[in-house]
């Protein structure tokens, strides 16, 4: 017995001098005087990874870019139309890059265009005596209909044909935007106080969270008009920037 409680005593005393020469190098440890017996972990070691691509990778999903009125009857001066938009032929190559930025995040494009009877019978009153022997602007089938050189509907995008103003009176683009997720839109396109206006104000009445306005890959028949329209529309929440500011 005497000899058990020798050898109890004598472990006794070891791990109370161990527990003393873990707790001192311990101490240094959290004041950062550790040396090599219990190396340092660097302070980002385990830090989480940045949740920002994934992000912006959910918010992309849940936006569509809204291509509106990007047709020849428009927006080229060649087709001689008497809808012509003065100032639309030089944002084709904005509108144009703008699609290729929205393909590349995964962005849901949807071409919103206007394709009438060839009677005119579906086109505003004020409009309808530009049709006569079954031509008239953006006649479904025409080449006045067709989407500006350069712009091509590709798979994954959406075809819209409306008839008035706003892309979403007298359509169904709200349910299909629904349908996919679509919480915020970006626009572009012309004209700025028509079609891009009205369709503007109409997103802010079904509440899409975000509603944007490229400034730039959007005309009106001036720049005044263009800009006094852009005013207004920021002044109901309308965010309105550059191509360039929204690519970064």
């Amino acid at each position: 017995m005497p000899s058990h409680l020798a050898l109890l005593s004598c472990l006794l005393v070891l791990l109370l001098s161990l527990d003393k020469f873990l707790l001192h190098y311990l101490k240094r440890w959290l004041s950062g005087g550790g040396g090599s017996i219990i190396p340092r972990i660097p302070t980002g070691a385990f830090r989480p990874r940045s949740h920002r691509p994934m992000a912006a990778a959910g918010r992309w999903s849940e936006t569509a870019m809204l291509v509106i009125d990007m047709q020849k009857d428009f927006v080229d001066p060649a087709m001689g139309s008497p809808v012509l938009v003065a100032g639309g032929e030089a944002v084709v190559p904005a509108v144009a890059e703008a699609v290729a930025v929205a393909r590349e995040r995964g962005i849901f494009v949807v071409w919103v265009v206007r394709e009438h009877d060839p009677s005119g019978r579906d086109v505003e009153l004020f409009r309808r005596h530009l049709y006569s022997g079954g031509k008239g602007p953006t006649v479904k089938g025409l080449k006045g209909a067709e989407l500006a050189d350069g712009l091509f509907i590709k798979e994954g995008d959406y075809k819209l044909v409306k008839t008035r103003f706003s892309a979403f009176f007298a359509t169904h683009l709200d349910s299909v935007l629904k349908t996919q997720g679509i919480k915020n839109l970006v626009i572009v396109g012309v004209q700025t106080p028509n079609c891009i206006r009205q369709t503007v104000y109409d997103a802010v009445e079904l509440d899409y969270e975000k509603v944007m306005v490229l400034i730039d890959a959007t005309a009106a028949a001036r720049p005044d008009i263009h800009l006094a329209n852009i005013r207004d529309m920021k002044t109901i929440g309308v965010e309105t920037p550059t191509l360039e500011e929204w690519r970064r």
